[in-house]
């Protein structure tokens, strides 16, 4: 049995409390105690409290220097599997060119289609792993990790078989989703309805078979897939047994967001342009909004989703940082945190819950992580501040000074 004593602990936030998402004033909550001690057997939590009260033997013992210690974070929304990246686009975008614009004349999500099928698999999984590194560098222990690139069912299945490798080869923890319609391929722009058809027929039933994910997602968009595109795709996942997601109102309201109400989707992203209906529609369809702030900020935008009104209507907010080569080319949570609180008008304390508790809860993971509880599995970060409002106001910086996974010390 392998035990750690982390102690000297300047304030912990443990996020412990009431067994359910964070919602309203609850977001506020982070279980704070000061000069305080965690204890670590395996990969479990052990103890957490007050130092005066820890067990004193451990066969190592870490020094937390006076500095604060969270829950590991966990970033509900990434696209980490692509092969090159779109700097070229970014510039293009800095003299003016609308995202959207760019993606119709073949940049975009085109452009990391066409980069991924052309390299091989083993290749590409090393250009992945080296990006699972950046995660942990900035304190997030776990990810929700998409396909999306490939949109053919060859280059999907090497796409989510890289992610359920590297699962068991990297630290990192992967919450694989499906994400094949993710766009409609050059070669299918004049006849969506047959790749439609291959997603629902080949690529899902294949998925679903070698066991490659749990979740299956959709981009619910104008020029993208409408409401009834989606309302088929994700139907059908269901009936195949997985979890759904659903990108939803980035752009454009569209019914993207009512639809995940309507099916009880685990999450709605995006929801830059998200309306009224569609926040009632996922408060009555239990659905956990997620929020992309680094995105919004990335593409030069101004409106930002509205964060504060969907906390003031109940809705247990997550954040996440959207990782991916052309809009939101970022590991930080805690970069995305700043945003967050800046643009969106969160307290970082709700940011905090929004990037532990409630992006656990849209991953089904609750009762593995996001909190610093006995039982849970040992996932922490010791930041190299005193308190966690330093992480989000020293923005730019990366404050993670030791990453634990599992029990594990990873960075």
């Amino acid at each position: 049995m392998t035990s750690i004593l982390i102690k000297n602990i300047s304030q912990l936030l443990t996020l412990s409390g009431a067994d359910i998402p964070r919602i309203g004033n609850g977001m506020m909550h982070v279980g704070e105690i000061h000069n305080a001690a965690v204890l670590i057997e395996d990969d479990k939590i052990i103890y957490a409290g007050a130092e005066s009260d820890a067990p004193d033997k451990a066969e190592l013992t870490i020094d937390a220097d006076n500095c604060c210690v969270t829950p590991g974070l966990v970033d509900p929304h990434t696209h980490p599997v692509f092969a090159k990246t779109r700097e070229a686009e970014f510039v293009m975008r800095l003299e003016g060119k609308p995202y959207m614009e760019i993606a119709a004349e073949g940049g975009g999500i085109m452009s990391s289609v066409k980069s991924l099928r052309d390299v091989e698999k083993n290749q590409l999984k090393e250009m992945t792993r080296k990006r699972l590194d950046g995660f942990i560098n900035y304190g997030t222990t776990t990810i929700e990790a998409k396909s999306g690139y490939g949109l053919t069912t060859e280059d999907e299945i090497k796409s989510l078989e890289i992610i359920k490798e590297l699962n068991e080869e990297h630290p990192l923890t992967m919450v694989p989703t499906f994400l094949g319609a993710h766009s409609i391929p050059t070669e299918y722009k004049n006849d969506r309805d047959e790749f439609l058809r291959i997603v629902i027929e080949e690529m899902l039933p294949k998925v679903v078979e070698n066991n490659l994910a749990k979740y299956c997602d959709i981009f619910c968009e104008k020029g993208v897939f409408d409401a009834e595109e989606s309302r088929l795709v994700l139907a059908r996942a269901m009936e195949l047994g997985l979890k759904i997601r659903i990108h939803s109102d980035e752009f454009e309201p569209i019914g993207g967001t009512e639809l995940a109400g309507e099916l009880k989707a685990a999450s709605a992203d995006h929801l830059t342009a998200v309306t009224d209906s569609g926040i009632q529609a996922m408060k009555d369809g239990g659905v956990t909004p997620i929020v992309l702030p680094a995105t919004t900020f990335f593409l030069g935008h101004t409106h930002y989703s509205p964060a504060r009104k969907m906390i003031e209507q109940g809705l247990p907010l997550a954040i996440a940082t959207d990782f991916n080569p052309g809009s939101s080319m970022t590991h930080s949570l805690p970069m995305a945190m700043t945003i967050a609180c800046i643009n969106m008008k969160l307290l970082p304390q709700e940011a905090l819950n929004a990037c532990t508790v409630n992006a656990a809860y849209s991953l089904d993971l609750q009762e593995q992580i996001g909190t610093i509880e006995k039982g849970k599995n040992a996932d922490l970060v010791i930041w190299d501040t005193e308190n966690f409002n330093q992480v989000v106001y020293h923005f730019g910086v990366n404050h993670a000074k030791t990453v634990i996974k599992n029990g594990r010390v990873v960075k």
